[in-house]
């Protein structure tokens, strides 16, 4: 795998990641639907079924970004306006769905391009 690496210029995981790209070429797609990645990249051939597993990290990401934000714009209203308990239901409830969303491909495609990047690999410690 790393006589592959010298073929291809280095990405950034921002680059690839974020686009949803191939973290090799930055050609391929990185995702066959929403969140499932692909077998292996279109264009390159890179097979994405030996590193990409994000696990739960894009979610907790995603669960941290959307909550700060959610409950700052929360307290920023209730200690501003005063609305009742309905409005902030009917604010916050879709803003959540949407910020969710739109955040949650984005960041499990840059986390995979760092499992590619940085080479990570389950039970291995380098010293």
């Amino acid at each position: 795998m790393s006589e592959d690496r010298a073929l291809y210029p280095p990405l950034t995981a921002a680059e690839t990641g974020l686009h949803g790209r191939c973290p090799r070429c930055g050609q391929g797609r990185l995702f066959t639907g929403f969140l499932t990645p692909a077998e292996r990249c279109a264009n390159c051939g890179l097979d994405f079924t030996t590193f990409a597993d994000a696990g739960d990290g894009p979610a907790v990401f995603v669960i941290m970004i959307v909550g700060f934000i959610v409950v700052g714009l929360a307290l920023f209203v209730e200690f501003t306006f005063a609305p009742p308990y309905w409005v902030h239901a009917l604010l916050w409830i879709p803003l959540i769905f949407i910020l969710s969303f739109a955040l949650l491909r984005p960041l499990k495609g840059f986390l995979l391009a760092q499992t590619y990047r940085t080479r990570v690999a389950e039970g291995r410690i380098e010293g």
